[in-house]
């Protein structure tokens, strides 16, 4: 994964990539957000084949972002917060192996970070559910096809942006305002 000497790279999965790209384009310290896939055995992929089931990747975003302005644990907490961990391969209406909760880690840190986010959150959890989330390293991020890219900017008054996507941007706009950047629109259609 190419990056600088200032940015770091992460790769989410966190149920429909559009949600997830959203949640992330709005974080202060993030450079891009790139909808993809990742965590597949095959050799390319498209949305065809991995809506279909038989790729074994799921729909996820590369997050580039500088550690300077946004930790890394930062990035976790929010993660964590607009999707359900404790949901294996589905997230709402979105049903299937390609929208498990990953994290693709690309430093070792990384991997101790998200290994010990998810032991927390076990060992508090009252209900006794358990976070299935995968954390595993990068092999693979194929780039999603450019209609599927910055999609919420582009599409914001599609039904599934007012009803599954605004929910998480206002929940983050209410619990993370300390982490949002200054140069983009907050509001919600």
């Amino acid at each position: 994964m190419e990056n600088n000497d200032n940015t770091e790279v992460v790769i989410f999965g966190g149920g429909c990539f559009w949600c997830t790209e959203a949640v992330f384009q709005k974080l202060r310290g993030v450079e891009s957000v790139t909808a993809g896939y990742s965590g597949g055995g095959k050799e390319s992929a498209s949305y065809f084949d991995v809506a279909s089931g038989k790729t074994e990747h799921a729909e996820a975003v590369k997050v580039v972002y500088n550690p300077a302005k946004i930790t890394f644990l930062d990035l976790l907490t929010v993660f964590f917060a607009t999707h359900d961990p404790t949901s294996l391969n589905k997230q709402g209406a979105d049903v299937g192996e390609q929208y498990r909760s990953a994290i693709f880690y690309t430093t070792e840190e990384q991997k101790k970070a998200s290994d010990k986010f998810v032991e927390e959150i076990n060992t508090s959890s009252g209900s006794g559910t358990r976070v299935v989330t995968e954390v595993r390293p990068l092999e693979n991020f194929y780039e999603a096809e450019k209609e599927h890219q910055n999609y919420y900017q582009n599409n914001s008054s599609q039904s599934y942006c007012q009803i599954v996507i605004n929910p998480k941007l206002e929940k983050v706009n209410r619990d993370f305002k300390e982490l949002l950047r200054k140069d983009f629109n907050h509001e919600t259609e």
